[in-house]
């Protein structure tokens, strides 16, 4: 996977990449702790395809270790005290288990989804988190894929932050309001936005 493209972008990759860093990524975090298993203090979250780690900042209470195929974004994320690594996410392991692994705008970099998440699976004690475009990939093939790698239990979330627009409190309060809207939500995902995935093992409901 070339990096290329990115090494430019690094030094300020979260601040140039959203419009509203802080909004857009708080609200990952949220959901990242809020979607499927419950997270404990100082659980590890391990982020593939992390970027400048900027994620980081808004996982208190837990353990955050990010890997990117950029020596640019990895050296970026070390100058800011984030602990990321180089590394890409087709063959990364950890050194040891980890509780929650993320990827987010990167599921299309894997080379093969069903492998994918069978390496993921392997490494990862509670939860698999990442984002889901149903525009470009049915939720259906991507649940199947995820059973054979053994997480039997999938949470969808909307997810109804721009990335490119700065929106005001009142506005963007109002869009994670939608979120919970069911078929009005569902049919906004038809246009835009994307879901929000946790995948997991046993003990929750779809």
């Amino acid at each position: 996977m070339s990096t290329d493209k990115y090494a430019p972008q690094a030094e300020r990759w979260s601040d140039d990449a959203y419009a509203d860093a802080h909004a857009y990524l708080a609200h990952r975090a949220e959901l990242i702790a809020s979607l499927g298993p419950e997270l404990q203090p100082e659980d590890t979250v391990l982020d593939l395809a992390c970027g400048d780690g900027g994620l980081a900042d808004y996982l208190p209470g837990l353990r955050y270790v990010g890997v990117d195929a950029s020596p640019e974004m990895v050296e970026a994320a070390s100058r800011r005290g984030r602990d990321v690594v180089l590394g890409d996410l087709n063959d990364y392991e950890p050194p040891e288990p980890v509780a929650v692994t993320t990827c987010f705008r990167a599921i299309y970099y894997a080379r093969d989804r069903t492998s994918f998440f069978e390496r993921v699976a392997g490494y990862t004690e509670r939860k698999l988190v990442f984002d889901l475009n149903p525009r470009q990939y049915r939720v259906q093939d991507v649940r199947d894929d995820l059973r054979k790698a053994g997480f039997d239990r999938l949470e969808l979330r909307p997810f109804f932050s721009p990335q490119r627009v700065s929106l005001p409190r009142p506005a963007a309060t109002l869009l994670h309001g939608l979120e919970r809207s069911g078929p009005f939500a569902r049919f906004l995902l038809a246009f835009r936005f994307s879901y929000l995935s946790a995948a997991f093992r046993g003990g929750r409901n779809t």
